[in-house]
């Protein structure tokens, strides 16, 4: 064990205007919140349009996600940012239309579905280490770059059954880099109440890269259209969605809705596993003794000329060092509802309309929850306070009915390129360049994450 802490951004002092507090957010959402977070149950904050209630009470996070989640649907000011590339996609909507995507996506990411697509993932995480073999030479290299590549090749992959050498597969690779440095998660409807009439004024280069992107989806998804009718579609994620009807009204996705999904799935499965592999990747450059323990596991686990689904099974380590980054840099650090009537939480008022914030990030790192929050220990997962912890206080992908659908897949994905790529490389700090975390849409490094490669022997 040592005292060496992995980064973590200093939190706000005192009180801030509300002007002050929308520019300390649009330039991290992290730094923006003050330090009580880290051992307030909850937490209220005013401001002339609506109220914010940051609740890290566990009973509360399960009322608002478990019991009662219909009576807390996302927050409309979530999607303001994200509507042009977004849509109506599940991530945004409520509601019967929100239950009635999630009949036709979850069939999709149940049963055998995660082993039949192991293999996608097998082949992305291989193309990662041979992508990465020309950099390591002990140069410095900008590790989320590669990461971020990483998890792109898996989602078209298993999407799609196309690699990110595609043509059109690296097109939207390109222009998705390109929107997330427009930064259109801050928005005036996400401080302001403005009607739905009102214009929004997203930036030039937002509407347009989302266009862009979209544009590029729709083509995908015309082709597989046309592959599907011709009966020569392969078994796939995007043929198992587009092909799955609803149980209820026997409707399938149109073009356009099937074009708002997997933009979401490109976003939310390449931005967080992005994320999540590069500070796993930090961490263990910051522990090298971890780094070797995976690198031990990885080299008695794996073996190149077969892929078999039960190696997961004996990446133990790596999934518990995979864990604890989610822990501590969860790529998604809040989330967003609103109270659909009045409560009353912790004998407060909340008014109807309000807006309930979980934040994964404070509640990953509780101080009156978790065992030396701030610390990278692996272990703790197998110790009685890490497993409670696991099951009231872990949320990296959501709890309740609005669970990410893709866990199960991030949770092999995640520890299998991990563990391929210690396999093959050993991971050094950079010392004249430090990460420091920031979050805007995920949690990222303010100036990337900066890491040497060398073969390992």
């Amino acid at each position: 064990m040592t005292d060496l802490l992995p980064p973590k951004p200093k939190a706000r002092e005192g009180r801030v205007s509300l002007w002050r507090y929308a520019r300390l957010f649009r330039r991290d959402i992290l730094s923006a919140q003050p330090a009580r977070l880290y051992r307030a149950w909850m937490a209220e904050f005013r401001t002339p349009f609506f109220r914010s209630y940051l609740c890290n009470d566990p009973t509360l996070v399960d009322l608002v996600l478990k019991e009662r989640p219909d009576d807390f649907p996302k927050s409309d000011r979530i999607r303001e940012g994200l509507a042009p590339l977004l849509g109506n996609s599940v991530f945004v909507t409520n509601g019967a239309i929100w239950k009635r995507q999630r009949r036709i996506i979850d069939p999709a990411f149940e049963g055998g579905r995660l082993k039949e697509v192991f293999p996608a993932m097998w082949d992305a995480a291989t193309a990662a280490v041979e992508r990465l073999r020309p950099l390591a030479d002990g140069s410095p290299t900008e590790i989320e770059a590669q990461t971020s590549h990483a998890a792109a090749d898996v989602i078209f992959r298993t999407l799609f059954s196309i690699p990110i050498e595609h043509e059109v597969a690296g097109q939207v690779f390109d222009k998705f880099r390109d929107h997330q440095r427009a930064q259109p998660v801050l928005n005036l409807g996400a401080v302001l109440p403005l009607p739905h009439w009102f214009p929004r004024f997203h930036k030039r280069q937002t509407k347009r890269t989302a266009r862009q992107i979209r544009g590029l989806i729709t083509q995908l998804t015309a082709e597989r259209t046309a592959d599907i009718n011709a009966g020569r579609a392969p078994d796939d994620l995007a043929t198992k969605i587009m092909t799955t009807t609803d149980p209820e009204t026997g409707d399938r996705f149109d073009m356009e809705e099937m074009v708002d999904q997997v933009a979401i799935f490109f976003l939310a499965g390449h931005e967080t596993s992005a994320s999540a592999l590069a500070w796993a990747l930090y961490l263990l450059a910051l522990y090298p003794d971890w780094q070797d323990r995976i690198a031990a596991e990885a080299q008695g686990a794996i073996d190149p000329e077969k892929i078999y689904f039960s190696t997961m099974s004996k990446l133990r380590l790596s999934r518990d060092v995979f864990r604890e980054a989610l822990r501590l840099y969860p790529p998604v650090p809040m989330m967003v509802r609103q109270a659909a009537c009045p409560e009353q939480f912790r004998g407060r008022d909340v008014p109807k309309s309000s807006q309930i914030v979980l934040s994964p990030w404070h509640l990953h790192r509780h101080e009156r929850l978790w065992d030396r929050p701030d610390a990278f220990d692996p272990a703790r997962f197998q110790t009685q306070n890490g497993k409670a912890c696991l099951r009231n206080a872990f949320l990296p992908f959501s709890a309740g009915q609005r669970v990410c659908p893709g866990a199960g897949f991030a949770m092999v994905e995640g520890p299998l390129i991990l563990s391929m790529l210690v396999r093959a490389f050993h991971f050094d700090l950079v010392d004249d360049r430090p990460a420091v975390p920031v979050a805007h849409l995920t949690v990222r490094g303010k100036d990337g994450i900066w890491l040497r490669l060398t073969p390992r022997a």
